[in-house]
């Protein structure tokens, strides 16, 4: 190759290289050891707002311009790579203050390159600006750690096994219940290192099986035989532990210590259904933020009727997130007599999927005051108030609970912070708990808070349309947001619709009235109906 290939393809890569630093927004320095002097790129001397007059030689002691937290760590890197032995390259993430008296996150690479006889002459290399990452970290790592006090602070065992029955994660209350000073001592550990194996067998059996099938075992009353011959009874559920790409990873559970009522109303035929009631509402506080959203997006509901009339239920559910907080529940009482629950905790992520997990729980908790609307919010406002208090965290949620009585021929509702269903009927539409003094605080606020009752007859009404406020908040160019009247407005207009093509319309209304024609928040839509059953088949 002749002089001026050799100058063409030069030219080449420098090209090259100029392009590939501008694609990764990096910058290159070149520092001569002791020299003051250093080459800073255009782009590192954006980094440093400073021009090349005024920009400092960062790696020239005392490094002031290190980040006190950091310079030990930028000393000692700095220090390995100009000894003789040391490695060929200098890398650090640290802090440095810029000119204009702010720090910013660089990640620092370095070739050394040494004489002969091992001593550093010069180190090149590149930065970049990392501090978005760094904050990202940062924003997750304080998420975990709310999510670790949540999980600690709820009375029950929780723990994580993987695909061979070995711990990878327990909360306090499991490391405690097997004797052990943290869950740090607990994980990579199996059953068998804690109880005999009459036990821990059919415990790794039913693990088997779960990863298996797929299928949850829930509900189970387990005797545990210590090697030590302690005997305690646990309420065990056990559920398929799966990865976002539908992976088996292993199990999860919960359990909850149930050996003083086993020792004590072991012959009495209620125990069963109560450690259910209760297992159930503990099993529920553990669903993971994904989870929940397939448990909301469910359009199951249960078969409620009397004589002459039958209930129908639809519903609309529009997450604007992964991990929402908007849910409703469909509560069977009995044949003719169901609850209708619709709930809006605050803000989104992980805290309010939790707070979702929570309440999911805690109602089922309560279903023996279900047909009782004032009654069922206060247990489930008492139960979450002393959960987030616990935990010291504040939080809330909204919500209007209805118990339709086909057998009475009334519907009974109380409300907690949230807008109030819209009922339409043969006198045309209204909203319940429309006014300040006719609803509670929200849920999780106040303990030992009143929830105000309300009542309707049947004949009074034949939808009723429960919302959460995503509904209400859609806001029109103006900045006029939907609010209940035209909400009432729409549901008037549906009067010769079937029950699904009204809650299609709502929505559709709501859209075409927004900015954007997008919802800026959670949706969920409940809708009842009360149907007619023929004659024909009453007889």
């Amino acid at each position: 190759m002749n002089g001026a290939d050799k100058a063409g393809n030069g030219g080449e890569d420098g090209e090259r290289l100029a392009l590939a630093l501008k694609a990764s927004n990096e910058g290159i320095w070149d520092w001569w050891v002791g020299k003051p002097d250093i080459y800073y790129s255009r782009r590192i001397l954006e980094f440093l707002e400073c021009s090349p007059s005024s920009a400092p030689n960062v790696f020239l002691e005392p490094h002031e311009m290190v980040h006190p937290d950091d310079r030990t760590r930028f000393g000692q890197a700095l220090k390995n790579a100009l000894n003789p032995s040391g490695p060929e390259l200098f890398a650090i993430d640290c802090r440095l203050k810029t000119g204009g008296d702010r720090w910013r996150w660089l990640r620092i690479r370095g070739t050394v390159v040494r004489s002969r006889d091992g001593a550093a002459q010069r180190i090149a290399g590149s930065m970049i600006d990392i501090s978005l990452r760094k904050q990202a970290e940062a924003q997750i790592e304080e998420e975990r750690h709310i999510l670790r006090t949540l999980i600690d602070c709820v009375p029950l065992q929780i723990y994580f096994k993987d695909l061979e029955s070995r711990f990878i994660l327990v909360n306090r209350q499991m490391a405690e219940w097997n004797g052990q000073p943290s869950p740090a001592a607990v994980v990579g550990k199996h059953d068998r290192d804690f109880f005999a194996s009459a036990h821990w067998e059919e415990a790794a059996e039913d693990e088997r099986q779960i990863m298996a099938s797929g299928e949850a075992i829930t509900g189970k009353l387990e005797r545990e035989v210590r090697e030590e011959g302690k005997v305690t009874w646990v309420l065990t559920s056990k559920f398929p532990w799966i990865d976002r790409a539908g992976r088996i990873k292993g199990t999860f559970g919960v359990s909850s210590d149930v050996t003083e009522l086993v020792e004590v109303q072991q012959e009495a035929t209620a125990l069963a259904g109560e450690l259910q009631i209760r297992n159930q509402a503990y099993e529920e506080e553990l669903q993971l933020a994904r989870e929940i959203q397939q448990t909301l997006a469910s359009s199951s509901f249960p078969e409620v009727s009397g004589e002459s009339l039958a209930l129908r239920f639809g519903s609309r559910y529009l997450p604007i997130s992964g991990m929402a907080g908007d849910f409703f529940e469909i509560l069977r009482i009995s044949d003719t007599t169901a609850g209708v629950l619709i709930c809006d905790v605050m803000g989104h992520g992980v805290r309010s999927a939790l707070v979702v997990a929570m309440l999911r729980g805690l109602l089922e908790k309560q279903r023996r005051s279900a047909a009782d609307p004032s009654a069922f919010l206060r247990g489930l406002n008492n139960g979450l108030n002393s959960i987030l208090d616990r935990a010291g965290a504040t939080m809330f949620a909204t919500a209007f609970y209805a118990v339709v009585d086909l057998g009475a021929g009334t519907l009974r509702y109380a409300c907690a912070g949230h807008p109030g269903a819209v009922a339409t009927g043969p006198g045309g539409v209204r909203q319940l708990a429309a006014t300040r003094k006719e609803k509670g605080p929200g849920l999780g606020l106040v303990a030992k808070a009143d929830y105000p009752a309300g009542e309707v007859a049947l004949s009074e009404i034949s939808r009723l349309l429960l919302f959460t406020d995503g509904i209400l908040e859609a806001e029109n160019e103006d900045g006029e947001p939907f609010l209940e009247k035209r909400l009432m407005e729409t549901a008037a207009d549906c009067r010769g619709a079937t029950l699904e093509e009204m809650l299609d319309i709502v929505l559709t209304r709501v859209l075409q009235y927004s900015e954007g024609h997008h919802f800026d928040d959670d949706v969920c839509l409940l809708g009842l109906e009360l149907a007619a059953i023929p004659a024909a088949v009453r007889s």
